[in-house]
């Protein structure tokens, strides 16, 4: 399937509650990202902390057409695709 803006913006409709966990570790970093489709759009949420005492991060965005498009290409299998050619 070939996810052009029109079908990234189908898959993202009928996929509307969507949620996604993906965690990261490396030697002094970790971090935890939540991905949820909400209202048409995919919303990251990234926590995590580094080795540094005061690293702490909670950030909230809005994915770009980009960013959509790697995460749908990873997740395809697990989506509702019926009707979306």
């Amino acid at each position: 399937m070939r996810l052009t803006k029109d079908v990234i913006q189908k898959l993202l409709d009928i996929n509307e509650g969507f949620a996604k966990t993906k965690h990261f570790a490396d030697r002094n970093f970790k971090e935890t990202n939540h991905y949820l489709i909400k209202g048409g759009k995919l919303l990251i949420r990234s926590t995590g902390k580094t080795s540094w005492a005061d690293s702490r991060f909670d950030n909230n965005t809005i994915a770009d057409i980009d960013q959509t498009r790697r995460f749908l290409r990873k997740v395809i299998d697990e989506l509702k695709t019926e009707g979306i050619k």
